[in-house]
Formats: C-alpha cells, structure tokens, sequence
C-alpha cells in the first residue's frame, strides 16, 4: 500500500502486510515522486540462495545491512559484508550467493524498471 502525503512524499508498506524487515523479498518500480530508481528489497537467513548471471544497462548498488553474499563481477568473486556498499557499474556480468549468516540488502537499480539480460 502506498500513503501519498499532500507534500508528494510517499510511504510504500510491505505487499504482506508485515512491518519488520525479516525474510523479505519484494520488488518495487515505477516508484512515486519521481524517484527515477527501481528497488528490491532481500532479507533471507538461508545460504547459498541469489540471482543466476545477468547484466542490466544501468549500474546497480547492493546496500549490505547484515550477513554477506559471495558476489562475482565480471568474473571476480568479491565478498560483500554487512555495512559495505558494492556497485557494479552498467553493463557488466554479476550474480551472488549468500552467505552462511544470510543476507540482507536494497538492491537499487538506476532505473525507474528492471531491464534484465539473463546469461545463464
């Protein structure tokens, strides 16, 4: 459900109807206000789970707030923790899998839609 205030801000609450960040995963596009980005929101306690390899034609920004995921970029494996920021930059071959601890991150697109090329 989105709440649009009379300034324009919005407020997107979860598809679920929950109001914690635990074992969440939703995807958000087209957001209001203009926000020109896409999201997916990921909370899972489950290792070894993540997308397979694909590339988008706009950078994206992997927000890691706990737990750790295994990423490989462009062929480099590259470990992301809880408090770090990663980016792959447009166009460049990516996937990840969790790690033992789990996952939580804000995945953000630098697109209003998820444009997704799928390589395996």
């Amino acid at each position: 459900m989105t709440e649009i205030a009379k300034s324009g801000a919005a407020v997107i609450s979860r598809a679920d109807g929950r109001d914690d960040g635990e074992e969440w995963t939703e995807n958000y596009t087209e957001l209001p206000g203009g926000a020109g980005v896409s999201l997916i929101m990921e909370s899972t306690t489950k290792e070894g789970v993540g997308p397979r390899l694909h590339m988008h034609p706009y950078a994206e920004t992997f927000i890691i707030r706990r737990g750790s995921a295994t990423f490989t970029v462009d062929g480099e494996e590259i470990v992301g923790r809880a408090g770090q920021i990663l980016v792959v930059p447009a166009d460049t071959p990516h996937k990840f899998r969790t790690g033992p601890e789990g996952y939580e991150a804000v995945h953000i697109h630098a697109n209003s839609t998820f444009e997704t090329t799928w390589l395996e």
